[in-house]
């Protein structure tokens, strides 16, 4: 596989793994900075989505007695193994589509 450049000067790769680092935070930067390369843009999308939802649930989640404090709890473990396992993904060059989210991701891209 030839990994191509970014408008921003990186690897598409590197640039695709980049937009999970810090949830959606980097996922907005990659977003409105890359113009061209759709693998970053829908990466960093997906990053946006996913990552802004988790945000918004862990939220929620805290003023929901009892059921939602011990979802609260079990929520940061999911949100790492997704981090992780996104990261990687895009790291190969893998266009990984998350269920629900990456339709929605691919669609904005």
């Amino acid at each position: 596989m030839e990994k191509s450049k970014t408008s921003i000067g990186l690897e598409e790769n590197v640039a695709g793994l980049l937009s999970y680092l810090l949830g959606f935070i980097t996922g907005i930067l990659f977003y409105v900075l890359e113009k061209e390369n759709s693998f970053v843009r829908f990466h960093a999308m997906q990053s946006i989505i996913t990552f802004g939802a988790i945000f918004v649930l862990s939220l929620i989640l805290g003023f929901i007695p009892i059921i939602g404090w011990i979802l609260a709890l079990i929520l940061p473990f999911v949100a790492l193994i997704l981090w992780i396992l996104l990261m990687v993904k895009a790291y190969q060059g893998e266009r990984y589509k998350l269920p629900i989210v990456g339709d929605i991701a691919e669609k904005q891209v």
